[in-house]
Formats: structure tokens, C-alpha cells, sequence
């Protein structure tokens, strides 16, 4: 099990050095930026890409695989007008995780 939390952890530090929300959604809030700066898309659409790597090439347990779901970064950047749910990159990085969080049959 602790081989697999180690996966967890490198995964998640991965997605944490692209991730929008964390420095770029402030400057949109606070005004500085507006949510269709194309800076903001940039980075928006680099880290959807990052993280579907992530997603196709960290193998994670199917117990811990949940704590990598998109969806509620995503609802962030829903919004805050940066993505909408039919954006593609939105589409199909949701339905990457749905794939894998479907049980094998």
C-alpha cells in the first residue's frame, strides 16, 4: 500500500506545478485578469494536458483513483468563466477519468 500512496503522491505533485487554480484564478477574482486572458487559456489548456498524461500514465489503484478526479478542479474553472463543460478539453478529460474509474470487466 505504500508503494501505491507514493504513486498517489508523485501524481498529485505533478499536477500541482501546472495547476491554474492555485496562482493564476486568484489574479481573475481579484480583477487583475480577466477569465478570457489568453495567458489564462494557455496554461488552462497545458494543464488539462498534463493531467490526462497523468491520468494515462501514473498506474494508481482503483481505491485511490478517486482522489484524482478532474472534475471538482474543473467546476473551479466552470465558475469562474475560464472553461465551460463542453470546452473538449473539459469533455475529455472527464470522460479519461470516467474510463478509468469504470470497473474492468
Amino acid at each position: 500500500m505504500e508503494q501505491a500512496e507514493d504513486q498517489m503522491r508523485r501524481a498529485i505533485g505533478t499536477l500541482l506545478q501546472s495547476d491554474p487554480l492555485i496562482k493564476l484564478l486568484q489574479e481573475v477574482r481579484l480583477g487583475r485578469m480577466k477569465a478570457t486572458d489568453p495567458g489564462l487559456r494557455a496554461v488552462t489548456e497545458s494543464w488539462m494536458a498534463v493531467y490526462s498524461q497523468v491520468l494515462q500514465s501514473h498506474q494508481v489503484s482503483a481505491d485511490l483513483l478517486p482522489r484524482l478526479d478532474p472534475t471538482p478542479r474543473l467546476q473551479v474553472l466552470v465558475d469562474a468563466g475560464v472553461l465551460s463543460w463542453d470546452h473538449p478539453g473539459t469533455a475529455q478529460l472527464r470522460e479519461l477519468f470516467q474510463r478509468l474509474s469504470a470497473p474492468v470487466a
